[in-house]
């Protein structure tokens, strides 16, 4: 199927591994090139590299008011700009007692306040079949032990993606959630280790989810490629779960 992103340019955001990091991937092999973003400009560049000539890699923080502008003239630098993919480290791993008001407050920053000021940028300089996707969580259906500031955050996050969905549509611009659950990243893997028994937990996750596996980045990637693309040209204001079933209700 061709997805339509032949020289197409995405800004895909904490791509240096991860979700955000397989999503640029499944761009670039259908022929879209993506400016792809880190906190650390050495392992933005070298992910980009790994990625060839249509990829560059930049610094930047999510929380860095300045960053959505200078992110959208480096895409123009590349000849054009079609979306954005807004993914982010998850916030500290916590229960109510434990999370700091700090860590609540930088959590929104990056989070929460980053991504809106990211998308807000792109709405106002995309054009009609442009595309920005947000990747959130399982959370904004059902709260996950352990996850509480991610728990606060990311539904909200939802509600304002719901709204710019409908907001951006008389001008042809979509809007997508994405949710993944537990997908096999560094994250999901350091949030099982912090139970007493990973394996055993990992396994008691498994055993929740109808297809009894974790899922792979480069699965949620191509889901998450397919959604930006023109091949999706009308799913707009959804949140679509990337979980293997693993969200049981409708």
């Amino acid at each position: 199927m061709d997805l339509g992103l032949k020289d197409r340019v995405y800004v895909v955001t904490g791509a240096t591994r991860g979700l955000g990091n397989a999503t640029a991937r499944a761009l670039v092999a259908d022929g879209a090139k993506v400016v792809i973003t880190g906190r650390e400009e050495s392992a933005a560049v070298e992910a980009a590299t790994a990625l060839g000539p249509n990829a560059v890699g930049v610094a930047a923080d999510n929380a860095d008011p300045a960053a959505a502008d200078r992110l959208v003239a480096t895409a123009r630098e590349l000849g054009r700009f079609d979306g954005i993919l807004i993914s982010v480290g998850g916030p500290a791993p916590g229960y109510v007692a434990d999370n700091t008001d700090d860590e609540w407050r930088a959590s929104f920053e990056s989070v929460f306040l980053g991504a809106v000021r990211l998308a807000r940028t792109a709405a106002a300089e995309l054009g009609e079949g442009g595309a920005i996707g947000f990747v959130l969580s399982a959370s904004v259906h059902e709260p996950i032990p352990g996850l509480t500031v991610s728990n606060g955050l990311r539904p909200g996050l939802a509600g304002f993606a719901k709204s710019l969905a409908d907001e951006l549509g008389p001008r042809g611009i979509r809007v997508v959630g994405l949710l993944p659950s537990r997908i096999d990243t560094d994250r999901v893997r350091q949030l099982d280790a912090l139970s007493a028994d990973p394996e055993a937990t990992r396994a008691g996750h498994e055993s929740k989810i109808p297809l009894r596996r974790y899922g792979t980045p480069e699965e949620f990637g191509r889901v998450a490629a397919f959604t930006l693309s023109p091949a999706a040209s009308y799913l707009t204001g959804i949140m679509l779960p990337v979980d293997g079933g693993a969200r049981h209700g409708f």
